[in-house]
């Protein structure tokens, strides 16, 4: 298991590790594993050991450097690097190099971050399979469509990386590899540079081993926001009706016993039942997502529709059989639940939630987003940290969701739920891995 980002700059400053150390030991884990999980589109390894060379010279000179200084992440393949292609998982866009970094990724080496390549998406950050298997069971899907992100922290070829959610897929992918994972309010992390499913929807955020990483990165890449300071003292909120009755036997009985240990460490549990207008959430969810989409695909679909998945076919297909008025039916419903929601929420309250409906199933599927995609419709800030492992040794998480712009207290609660429930399995193809 990777060190923290904090023990890793430490250990930089101190001389006990350097950089290039840190890469050559990622590339290693890659070349070891990448060939089974495939969680990489693209590799800059010279380009990454250059970075890492300097960044020890700075270190060894005593230079002043940013937070992420010699830390390698990922980039998911929907994000631009300048002079990279940006497949997002299609034919489509094989020939398409970005000119510019995206702003995130502009911030993230601001602060000394190292871009070791782009990991897998699937096909428009949609919802046919990736060919990225499940590092804990390669005959399972590692989720969607985060796909690589979530596989490559898991195995610790990068340090963290970057995904993006629309319905579910940071917090499912990170759940599904037993890693954690953020998305954070709408609107708080810049989405310009990044190919859009629905722009009311998308949302860009870390995934990493441990919410402390999580923190870091979310401090490089926010823009600032009117945002409550974390506190010690914070309630947990469940709601066994609606989200308890969709969850697995395995999902649900590892977040009954997380919330449990919580409770019996101190912190205040209480049962809420949530605004009645969330029934109709996943309908207009969809139909919002599939109307985007084919604003956005109507030309290219229309004239090569063999170029795309069964499943992105089928949402742009539904996009464009929606009636206007039933698109903005679904429009005006998100804004008055956004309304809704925001004065329901209990400000110094975090909802308390299974990550995930299942845990992770075949690789025909990259699961189901019902546990996430409201969150992603209403814009609150979720984080997902793994719990434990059901009976088929597969991660389950708890997914965490706080106020609007309250992504600081949420992530000191996950963080002291972190703690509290000190999950610290690691893949079984990774067990004889000593670091």
């Amino acid at each position: 298991m990777l060190p923290s980002i904090a023990e890793l700059r430490t250990g930089f400053q101190s001389g006990q590790v350097t950089p290039r150390d840190l890469i050559e030991t990622c590339l290693t884990r890659i070349d070891r594993w990448e060939e089974s999980v495939r969680a990489w589109v693209s590799l800059d390894r010279e380009g990454a050991r250059s970075a890492a060379d300097e960044a020890g010279r700075r270190f060894q000179r005593g230079e002043p450097q940013g937070p992420l200084a010699g830390i390698p992440l990922g980039i998911k393949d929907i994000i631009d690097l300048r002079g990279i292609c940006t497949r997002a998982g299609s034919p489509l866009r094989d020939s398409h190099r970005a000119t510019d970094d995206a702003p995130i990724v502009t911030r993230l080496r601001q602060a000394g971050a190292i871009i070791l390549g782009k990991t897998v998406t699937t096909e428009f950050a949609c919802f046919d399979p990736p060919v990225t298997s499940n590092p804990w069971n390669l005959s399972r899907s590692p989720g969607g469509s985060s796909s690589g992100s979530a596989a490559a922290v898991a195995l610790g070829m990068c340090v963290a990386a970057i995904g993006t959610q629309t319905g579910g897929s940071i917090v499912r992918p990170a759940s599904f590899c037993g890693i954690a994972g953020l998305k954070p309010t709408h609107g708080r992390v810049d989405i310009t540079g990044v190919v859009p499913v629905s722009e009311r929807l998308d949302h860009v955020g870390p995934m990493g081993r441990s919410v402390a990483d999580l923190a870091e990165i979310f401090a490089v890449i926010a823009r600032p926001a009117a945002a409550p300071t974390p506190s010690r003292s914070w309630r947990g909120a469940t709601i066994r009706g609606y989200f308890g009755a969709l969850a697995s036997r395995e999902t649900r009985t590892a977040w009954e016993s997380a919330i449990e240990k919580l409770a019996a460490r101190g912190v205040t549990l209480e049962e809420i039942a949530l605004p009645a207008a969330m029934d109709q959430v996943a309908e207009m969810h969809l139909r919002i997502m599939a109307g985007d989409m084919a604003k956005l695909h109507r030309a290219s679909f229309t004239e090569n529709p063999k170029a795309y998945g069964p499943r992105v076919s089928e949402l742009i297909e539904r996009g464009l059989n929606l009636s206007a008025s039933d698109y903005e039916e679904a429009l005006l419903h998100q804004s008055r639940f956004q309304a809704e929601i925001d004065a329901w929420f209990p400000s110094e309250s975090m909802l308390l939630l299974p990550s995930t409906v299942t845990t992770a199933p075949d690789r025909s599927s990259t699961g189901n987003p019902l546990l996430n995609a409201p969150w992603s419709y209403t814009g609150l800030p979720s984080v997902t940290l793994p719990i434990g492992l059901a009976d088929e040794g597969l991660p389950c998480g708890l997914q965490l969701v706080g106020a609007r712009n309250h992504d600081l207290p949420l992530l000191a609660a996950a963080q002291e739920a972190e703690g509290v429930l000190q999950f610290s399995e690691r893949p079984p193809m990774a067990a004889d891995e000593s670091t």
